[in-house]
């Protein structure tokens, strides 16, 4: 799927996984190994690629970036995906965290309000041969209704509140991962229970808004 061993962006990969996300306390050696071996320098801007395992997000076009790598690790973690997992991704953008998920899930559904983008990354996580992953242009915050429900889905833009229409869409036992808020946000974890709807609340995070 990614890059072969041969790949000489293995040891920039290697040194951002040891340096960047695993000293920040993401254990999770599934996720850890997938941001491993997910080429992040294919999924920006040619005029980028030296700056893809840098410590921060960057600028993709149409006013969206690609998420700071520690941030991909941690949401893909908080997620709990499984290898029969069923995700909603909102929010493809250039399709970096998409391919992670896809590297963990069974199956991966994205959302993009931007077809330019969407189109990007769909011939990048093609030329990866990653199969896994269907894409629709559209409102993420209305989620992916017939393809419902969803063991996890992870938000990539934020908005103001949770949209509901994500949170009809778990399956039990399903996990939000969600930024909410306006300039800055936080990041938030909604399951859904046997008890009933979870909000677990964490780190602050800075994303573009929710279109």
């Amino acid at each position: 799927m990614p890059e072969s061993p041969a790949d000489p962006r293995t040891a920039e990969r290697d040194a951002m996984v040891a340096m960047q996300i695993a000293e920040r306390g993401v254990t999770d050696a599934n996720v850890l190994g997938a941001m491993r071996s997910v080429p992040r320098h294919r999924f920006v801007p040619d005029d980028l690629q030296s700056h893809a395992y840098d410590d921060g997000p960057l600028a993709i076009g149409h006013g969206q970036t690609i998420s700071q790598p520690y941030i991909v690790a941690l949401m893909t973690e908080l997620a709990r995906l499984t290898p029969s997992s069923r995700v909603l991704e909102v929010g493809t953008g250039c399709g970096y965290q998409t391919a992670v998920l896809a590297t963990l899930a069974a199956d991966v559904w994205s959302v993009e309000l931007e077809p330019t983008l969407s189109a990007r990354a769909a011939e990048t996580l093609s030329s990866l041969s990653i199969r896994n992953v269907r894409l629709r242009i559209g409102d993420g915050s209305l989620g992916w209704p017939e393809a419902a429900p969803f063991d996890a889905i992870v938000v990539t833009a934020a908005p103001a509140d949770t949209p509901p229409a994500l949170i009809d869409q778990l399956a039990m036992g399903g996990r939000l991962v969600i930024p909410v808020g306006t300039s800055w946000q936080q990041l938030w974890v909604v399951a859904r229970t046997p008890e009933g709807i979870t909000r677990e609340p964490g780190i602050g995070v800075r994303f573009v808004p929710l279109r």
